[in-house]
């Protein structure tokens, strides 16, 4: 397997909040805790110990088997669940939602990071044992951002009507994804693989949340992958403290409010991932999750007739924690409060809305873990490869925008010169003699000569645009080639890992995929990368 590295910044797909992240911008450094160094983590290790407790840990491994108790776990795995109850462990988690037959490819990727920096941390830290964490976003409510997968340029589509919390929706209906999904995978092993793969999560079980974890343990379970669902009565009970306060006081709301205009004036580009509610909680109930209000003196939830008083609602909190949820604000806490956690990993977007956070979390006294960018691949054939290489495509090229991409290579492999640069510049000099000639006679004339020169500057772009745009006719067959290979490497213009599914790769690697991601991708490289396999 061949690696390649671009920077972040140089791809055009980051955000300037995660590039000058990714560069420890001063500005920037109230907002996070600890850059994820390796060295770092000594001093990261040595807080959350102080601060965890061993209760907290009994709880957690007691909730997670459970989860477990009806699914086949590797060596490994039991392990690592065993070692959660050890004041030595420490985990490195990533969150993702519950996509169809795990939507794009950067779900894999999330995973592979943390799994790849719990063993670089073992290394560093022997004494220490670090254990690689799926969250399951069980309680999200957003049925359509889950309820398919690309595969081949095709859609895949779970058609259903969905309420509440998705980790509880029923698999009813996905015998007709995995049918149409067979069709196009076609008769090989690997399909024959992908086919079963598909039928025993999400036919052979009843709701999302046991489907996606025994399709994330039968991918990862050699890696010794935990994957919680905390939306688990045990563990929501851990964190009644913190809704109590977030119904009294509303302290996220606060500060995460003044976190968001201190960051806006570092830089005005930054833009605002989430906004905070005064309340930023859900309430839970089969097919339901809609928000708490506080309104009128009484808490609401809101598109139903559910009141309380006061009273009533911390009553009802400390008798059914596992009916209040957190929302986005919210969430991030709840999984540095039940989990021994160093850092976090996750996208971009994720990593500039866990940095409008630190000071709610100082407020209520829990550790904000570090901040991984997961890692981001661009995957080549042999191949693909060699065409980028016969038409000679430099890896930044390929990253630009459909427009920039086809003029940049139309210029450079054109046997004329589409530039009119030097004409510009030859009519800049002419009218500057003119505007002499105009203030050393009649200055009244100083306008019509400027008005002449912006004219005739313009007409000159005009021009050469219409020879590029010949010159593209001209080699129209080098042009198509170069866009179909760009059409193949970021489908529907966007990045792959934010489209392709993993089977599409899995079909032609197979069981070789995974090894080969977990060998070659670094956590703390800080590049993105470029595969060819």
């Amino acid at each position: 397997m061949q690696q390649e590295y671009i920077p972040f910044r140089a791809t055009g797909y980051f955000s300037s909040l995660i590039c000058d992240y990714l560069d420890e911008k001063d500005e920037l450094k109230s907002f996070y805790h600890r850059f994820p160094s390796i060295d770092n983590f000594k001093s990261q290790i040595e807080e959350k110990k102080q601060s965890f407790q061993v209760q907290s840990r009994t709880t957690l491994v007691d909730a997670l088997k459970q989860q477990y108790q009806n699914l086949e776990i590797s060596e490994s795995t039991s392990h690592n669940l065993e070692s959660l109850n050890s004041e030595n462990t420490f985990t490195i988690t990533t969150g993702h939602q519950l996509n169809l037959f795990t939507g794009p490819l950067y779900f894999l990727y999330k995973i592979v990071s943390t799994i790849n920096l719990s063993k670089q941390l073992k290394a560093v830290y022997p004494e220490h044992n670090f254990v690689p964490v799926y969250w399951m976003a069980t309680e999200d409510h957003d049925f359509e951002e889950i309820n398919y997968f690309n595969f081949k340029g095709k859609k895949f589509q779970w058609n259903k009507n969905a309420n509440g919390s998705v980790g509880e929706l029923n698999t009813k209906g996905l015998d007709e994804v995995l049918e149409l999904f067979s069709q196009d995978l076609g008769a090989s092993r690997n399909s024959e693989f992908l086919k079963d793969l598909f039928k025993k999560a999400y036919i052979n079980h009843d709701n999302l949340a046991d489907a996606t974890r025994f399709l994330a343990n039968e991918l990862f379970k050699d890696y010794g992958l935990i994957i919680i669902d905390a939306n688990d009565t045990k563990l929501k009970r851990l964190f009644i403290p913190y809704v109590e306060k977030e119904l009294l006081s509303q302290v996220s709301f606060k500060k995460v409010s003044t976190t968001n205009i201190a960051l806006a004036k570092v830089d005005d580009s930054y833009k605002i991932q989430v906004n905070p509610r005064e309340i930023n909680l859900f309430y839970l109930n089969e097919g339901l999750r809609e928000r708490i209000i506080f309104e009128d003196d009484v808490y609401k939830v809101v598109n139903t007739d559910i009141i309380w008083s006061k009273s009533e609602i911390l009553k009802h909190l400390n008798e059914e924690p596992e009916r209040f949820s957190p929302n986005v604000i919210m969430r991030p806490l709840y999984q540095e409060v039940i989990l021994p956690n160093l850092c976090y990993i996750g996208g971009g977007g994720e990593l500039a809305y866990w940095m409008q956070l630190k000071s709610y979390f100082e407020t209520v006294d829990i550790p904000f873990p570090m901040l991984l960018l997961r890692n981001s691949v661009l995957i080549k054939t042999e191949k693909q490869a060699k065409k980028l290489q016969k038409l000679n495509i430099s890896n930044k090229a390929i990253f630009l925008k459909r427009h920039s991409f086809i003029n940049k290579k139309v210029r450079e492999i054109s046997n004329i010169d589409l530039s009119f640069a030097p004409q510009k510049e030859y009519l800049k000099a002419q009218f500057e003699d003119m505007l002499k000639l105009a203030e050393q006679t009649d200055k009244s004339f100083i306008g019509a000569v400027k008005a002449q020169e912006k004219k005739q500057q313009k007409g000159l772009e005009t021009l050469e645009k219409r020879l590029l745009k010949a010159q593209k006719k001209a080699l129209s067959d080098e042009v198509s080639r170069m866009t179909e290979l760009q059409n193949e490497l970021f489908p529907n213009r966007s990045l792959q890992e934010r489209n392709t599914n993993f089977s599409e790769f899995y079909l032609e690697y197979g069981q070789s995929l995974i090894p080969r991601l977990i060998e070659n991708l670094k956590p703390l490289g800080g590049e993105f990368s470029i595969l060819t396999i």
